[in-house]
């Protein structure tokens, strides 16, 4: 498909710089299988799911996997910016660095400031190959867990580019940007749509019998790049690294199979989830790097409900959102969003998809 037709006009003032306070009293777009929408708040999520219904979190911690260095060339010195996408060894990550161009394979690189050091030591590396996408391997002189210890001493938290050119960040984005569940390091970006749940939130599922499970999808840098390709077919996706245990597998197979909905919290969660489903619809354990680029036409075989925030015109995640609960559907769910004063992308309000071919 042609990605002009995934184009919308959203005014500056609609992207939000801050997430609303308390998080559970965002606002919430109900968008039914029939395209009916209705305006509610993240607070009325549990009467809007029946008991037996299984909600799926992603459940990756967002790691400041944002460097700012030099890179180093005999006696040039030139400050550079590295953004981590994905780790590819104990002592090596695939980051993309500006100005990338000018990196060269065997470059000294230098991050944390003019002699600064961290709790580990110096955070120096040098660059390495550069994969399909632009990406550069960089090989650290520290690994393992000393690697990540001065990645946490050194990092700042990745805010997404259309937060970050508005404004700096600060100590309260180490925890607004971070859900409450997060447990497993390696993300370079937030879940977004999992910021909305608060404990009294999920004590209102609880009570109304709708069960958490979770898995884990580290959510690459790639996040943020712009579709630059004219047609759906010509673009490049980055892998990430996820994981789905045998135990939540089977649970979620358990909730299909008594007539539960599968409500996936974000696009990650169900990206993560239909690469672990085959044909026949059912969850297996998984294990390993996803690609999966999902466009109007795809057939979705594990989730039939998802929660997600609004997003960015021309991008992947609104190409996914059409996909899920119609193409007319969603323009017309965007528009009313932006006529009504929705607060839009990581920082902004929710909205819940009812998938298109299910009951509205």
């Amino acid at each position: 498909m042609r990605v002009e037709l995934f184009d919308f006009d959203l005014p500056d003032e609609r992207i939000a710089l801050r997430p609303a306070n308390p998080r559970d009293c965002a606002r919430l777009l109900r968008v039914g299988a029939d395209g009916t929408l209705a305006d509610l708040s993240v607070g009325d999520l549990a009467d809007l799911l029946e008991p037996g219904d299984a909600l799926v979190f992603n459940d990756t911690r967002v790691i400041p996997a944002q460097l700012e260095g030099f890179r180093i060339r005999d006696e040039n010195r030139q400050r550079i910016s590295a953004t981590l996408h994905m780790r590819s060894g104990p002592d090596r990550w695939k980051a993309f660095v500006r100005p990338g161009k000018r990196i060269k394979q065997g470059d000294r690189l230098h991050f944390g400031g003019d002699g600064a050091v961290c709790l580990a030591g110096v955070l120096d590396a040098t660059a390495g190959t550069r994969g399909e996408g632009g990406e550069i391997e960089l090989i650290f002189d520290l690994s393992g867990p000393a690697l990540d210890e001065a990645i946490m001493a050194t990092g700042h938290i990745p805010l997404p580019p259309y937060i970050a050119s508005k404004r700096g960040e600060d100590d309260q984005d180490r925890l607004d940007y971070q859900t409450i569940y997060a447990r497993e390091d390696g993300a370079v970006a937030a879940p977004t749509a999992g910021l909305h749940f608060t404990e009294a939130l999920f004590a209102k599922l609880d009570a109304r019998g709708i069960s958490r499970h979770f898995v884990t999808l580290h959510v690459g840098a790639g996040t943020f790049l712009p579709v630059k390709v004219d047609d759906t077919t010509e673009h490049l996706m980055h892998s990430e690294i996820g994981h789905v245990s045998a135990e939540t597998a089977e649970a979620l197979n358990a909730v299909h199979a008594r007539g539960g909905r599968v409500v996936s919290v974000g696009t990650t969660s169900l990206r993560l989830l239909e690469s672990a489903t085959d044909e026949a619809g059912t969850i297996k354990a998984w294990s390993g790097p996803t690609d999966i680029f999902i466009t109007p036409g795809y057939s979705f075989r594990a989730v039939d409900i998802l929660m997600t925030n609004f997003h960015l015109p021309r991008s992947t995640l609104f190409m996914l959102v059409s996909a899920f609960s119609g193409f007319d559907t969603m323009h017309a769910a965007y528009r009313h969003a932006i006529d009504n004063n929705y607060r839009f992308y990581s920082y902004g309000d929710s909205s819940l998809l009812f998938r298109r071919d299910s009951a509205p």
